[in-house]
């Protein structure tokens, strides 16, 4: 039996290795996504383009402005003559944010009053206007408090102190390079399963092996057991690059980040198998693979919070493999997490392989008869 396994697995890895397009997908491809989702695709902002508009040209509103453009997300690119001139700017994008300071501001200040400061942004994408938003009220609550500290005003009762656990510099670097290991590997594993066995659909010898003395558990290894290798290794390559090009701490065990890979990849060996067992031709294969990942990434935690979808969707999202390998790798790498600790995710994924794996072979006795 394992030797006619490994013949098939050594078969299957000929037959990618030797394709230079199979080539192109397992090599190009990741390795471009893996620099553009780690430098692109990023919740930081720098480099704001902002205008200021100050009515009360004084020592207080100078003060203010400068711990704007001092700061390294802004960056002033004009200073308004006219509150007529806010609009434009805007429309055509050149700023994506005016602060107004009002004319009365210094004279508020000294008598104790709140001062009028309009912080104006650029609403069409609702994220990047709220995490402006939330640098300028930073900025405006150390102005306050060095306000009244320099003008001998009580301190304020309350005063925000910021710490954060896991990833103190709140880099989205941390939080989005380890979500890629799940996102290129199960791209990379399932157009490569998906492929091998539309590939021999159109060349005619897939039914030629179904009528081999091989049992159906013997072609599923041979065809599933290429595809954990390559995922390995790609997930692998990716770890590396995480924790030395972009330094992502690894505070947990390998061990702990390999059991959720292999549980993963083998969960994806089998959707990838069953998709394969359904298409004629490579075309289906890659529209049924295609029509799996994009659901699947929107559901599963990498970059929509799951807690914030309707309870039905947070259910759906439990039959996931990369919502729960999420959790492992990003557990893993920020929060030190151990064998023990992700239990909760390692079975579900466990449960989604040997379900598909079922399928797949249910799937392949189907067609075979």
């Amino acid at each position: 039996m394992w030797h006619q396994v490994f013949a098939l697995i050594v078969k299957e890895l000929l037959a990618v290795l030797k394709d230079r397009k199979s080539r192109m997908v397992l090599i190009g491809p990741p390795l471009i996504q893996l620099m553009v989702f780690g430098y692109a695709a990023t919740f930081d902002l720098d480099h704001v383009p902002i205008a200021i508009y100050d009515e009360d040209p004084s020592a207080a509103s100078r003060d203010l402005i400068a711990r704007f453009t001092g700061a390294p997300v802004f960056q002033e690119v004009a200073s308004l003559p006219s509150a007529h001139d806010i609009d434009a700017l805007i429309d055509a994008r050149r700023v994506a944010m005016v602060l107004s300071i009002g004319r009365n501001f210094t004279r508020d200040l000294l008598r104790h009053r709140p001062a009028r400061v309009q912080v104006i942004v650029d609403g069409r994408n609702s994220n990047t206007a709220l995490l402006i938003l939330g640098y300028a009220n930073s900025i405006i609550a150390d102005f306050d408090q060095a306000w009244m500290r320099d003008h001998g005003r009580p301190p304020l009762p309350a005063v925000l102190d910021m710490r954060a656990r896991y990833n103190p510099s709140l880099s989205s670097q941390w939080f989005i390079v380890p979500g890629i290991v799940a996102v290129l590997t199960q791209v990379v594993v399932l157009l490569v399963i998906g492929l091998s066995v539309a590939r021999e659909r159109e060349a005619g010898t897939f039914d030629q092996l179904l009528v081999t003395p091989m049992r159906q558990i013997d072609i599923l290894l041979g065809k599933g057991l290429p595809g954990l290798l390559i995922g390995g290794i790609e997930a692998s390559v990716i770890i590396l690059a995480a924790i030395l090009w972009f330094h992502v701490p690894l505070r947990g065990s390998l061990p702990a980040l390999y059991l959720g890979l292999f549980l993963f990849i083998a969960a994806v060996v089998g959707i990838g198998l069953m998709i394969s067992s359904l298409a004629v031709t490579q075309q289906q294969a890659l529209l049924g693979a295609f029509l799996f990942m994009v659901p699947s990434i929107t559901l599963s935690d990498f970059a929509t919070p799951i807690a914030n979808m309707p309870p039905l969707i947070q259910d759906l999202t439990q039959v996931n493999p990369m919502r729960h390998f999420l959790a492992v790798v990003r557990g893993v790498f920020l929060e030190g997490a151990t064998l023990s600790s992700l239990w909760s995710h390692y079975w579900p994924m466990a449960l989604v392989a040997a379900a598909s794996l079922a399928a797949a072979g249910w799937l392949f006795r189907k067609r075979a008869s």
